[in-house]
């Protein structure tokens, strides 16, 4: 499953290699200055201010498994999204992806 992890300056989202195969990605490292905010989304699959756009490339099958780069109106997404559990959105300025939508492991 898709982590974050604090590394000094540096935010990292370690995906597993299963992941990084599904999402077309790698790992991803950006800078903490560049984060806006870290909010609970309870319904990551609502189209009001969830997950909104189409994937590629990445895996995706609705309400199961969203897996890769969102792109929509306002830029790119990140998601690593399993089931109908809430998700940690982070919120990112001037980075490749806006946001990163994360299952919440909690």
């Amino acid at each position: 499953m898709a982590k974050v992890i604090d590394e000094g300056d540096y935010l990292v989202l370690q995906l597993s290699l299963l992941e990084k195969v599904g999402a077309l990605h790698n790992t991803i490292r950006v800078p903490k200055s560049s984060l806006i905010r870290v909010k609970d989304m309870s319904n990551p699959w609502s189209r009001t201010n969830g997950m909104q756009g189409f994937r590629a490339p990445g895996t995706g099958l609705p309400w199961v498994i969203m897996l890769g780069t969102i792109r929509n109106k306002q830029g790119r997404d990140f998601a690593a999204v399993y089931g109908r559990g809430s998700a940690k959105v982070y919120e990112f300025n001037g980075e490749e992806f806006s946001r990163w939508i994360i299952t919440d492991p909690s």
